[in-house]
């Protein structure tokens, strides 16, 4: 047998994860978007037209919908868009930062420096073109809008997510190629809040990294040694696009 079919067939014997969501009609989006800005499945064409015995549907959505990857132009007029990352470059050593105990307690909690150097005293460094994924069982509240967005009765959102530090140290002290997690914005709310701006998504972006929001299972993977993927439609242009995410692990 042909060695990469036989190393198929051996990667095929391991563990294999869905780290995307599963999107429909109901599932919710940012309210900034306008109106019927998803529409999915529609049949445009359909069974019992004489020219062909077949069905064809069509999908209308924003490009931040569901589990999403974000391109630099996301925020950076002029920056990268889809056709800039080839096929290469949505595969990486994945590194998963849990800090659900802490969301127990403090459900705006922000990952910290510390905390990543908890989990580098554990496991080792960071490696090159890591994909750091951040790990707070926030997506368990998928679909509910309100639950996700953590919505108080003052009419404020609540939920965890990146500090504006714990980035810099995996993009400047590390060589990290991309961080996601589960939750709706890569600013926690209390980051948002203090900067009044996404700043922390802003930074990603502006430093020409990728980030994919609404991320989900990262209980279910090992938090050192697995390998994600991600894979999007080769839309010239995109500015960020629905992507489906998994990971491989022994």
């Amino acid at each position: 047998m042909n060695e990469l079919w036989q190393m198929l067939d051996e990667l095929k014997k391991m563990n294999w994860v869905e780290l995307s969501l599963l999107m429909d009609n109901d599932s919710p989006y940012w309210s900034g978007m306008p109106e019927n800005a998803v529409e999915l499945g529609n049949i445009i064409f359909d069974w019992g037209n004489p020219m062909l015995e077949c069905q064809i549907m069509q999908f209308k959505f924003p490009g931040q919908f569901g589990t999403h990857v974000d391109f630099p132009a996301h925020f950076c007029k002029g920056g990268n868009t889809a056709e800039s990352y080839g096929v290469k470059d949505g595969v990486f050593p994945l590194c998963v930062i849990n800090i659900t105990d802490k969301v127990k307690e403090n459900q705006t909690y922000c990952v910290t420096v510390d905390d990543i150097k908890a989990y580098e005293a554990k496991y080792g460094p960071i490696p090159d073109g890591a994909f750091v994924a951040l790990r707070t069982d926030w997506s368990k509240n998928w679909p509910d809008m309100e639950a996700m967005s953590g919505l108080a009765e003052d009419g404020s959102e609540n939920f965890p997510g990146w500090s504006l530090e714990a980035l810099k140290y995996i993009y400047e002290e590390r060589n990290a190629a991309g961080n996601g997690h589960e939750s709706l914005d890569t600013d926690g709310s209390a980051e948002c809040a203090k900067h009044e701006d996404l700043a922390c998504e802003r930074y990603v972006l502006e430093k020409g990294k990728m980030n994919i929001e609404l991320m989900c299972n990262l209980d279910l993977v090992p938090e050192c040694g697995g390998i994600m993927f991600a894979a999007w439609p080769n839309f010239k242009g995109a500015n960020g696009l629905p992507c489906r995410v998994w990971a491989i692990f022994e």
